[in-house]
């Protein structure tokens, strides 16, 4: 009870929920300056060229990854960026190894999955990269609807997560 007698309330903190736009912000944060300016104009750039594409962020153990899909659906995500403690890549995430590559931009060695370490964002914009969205775009089995809003949704967030920035005793 309080002096004037009234029984006292507790203190019910209203924690307001992070929007998903906050939540990967704080994501992408938690890298270095530069690794998270280059991850934020790539995905400014594979905005730009998916409209109406749903954004799946998994905040996983080894890095950040931020799908573009058709639907909520993981298994139909075409391209995601994701994030490493010293680099940001651009996964072609289906038929990845059927993509026509003479410039040879494309690494990796599983059966599906290739991806491009980004030197800087804008190799996005170099004309053959350009290429590889357009084939993986036309081989996708579902299409993104340009017409409907961008949504964003956290998908996941590990419990235990390598570090986000470079360990400092290595080169």
């Amino acid at each position: 009870m309080n002096r004037d007698m009234s029984p006292v309330k507790p203190a019910v903190a209203k924690v307001k929920a992070k929007s998903p736009a906050a939540q990967l912000d704080a994501f992408l944060d938690k890298f270095t300056p530069e690794v998270a300016a280059q991850a934020r104009a790539a995905l400014r750039k594979m905005r730009a060229r998916l409209p109406g594409a749903t954004e799946l962020v998994y905040d996983n153990y080894n890095a950040l990854a931020i799908g573009f899909s058709p639907t909520e659906r993981t298994s139909e995500a075409i391209f995601s960026i994701a994030l490493f403690p010293r680099w940001v890549s651009l996964f072609f995430l289906q038929h990845g190894t059927r993509l026509r590559d003479p410039e040879a931009y494309l690494e990796g060695s599983g059966k599906q999955v290739r991806h491009i370490k980004l030197k800087n964002p804008g190799m996005i914009d170099d004309p053959a990269i350009q290429e590889l969205i357009a084939q993986a775009l036309e081989l996708s089995g579902k299409k993104i609807d340009a017409g409907q809003p961008r949504r964003l949704i956290i998908k996941s967030i590990s419990a235990k997560q390598r570090p986000r920035r470079p360990e400092r005793n290595q080169n």
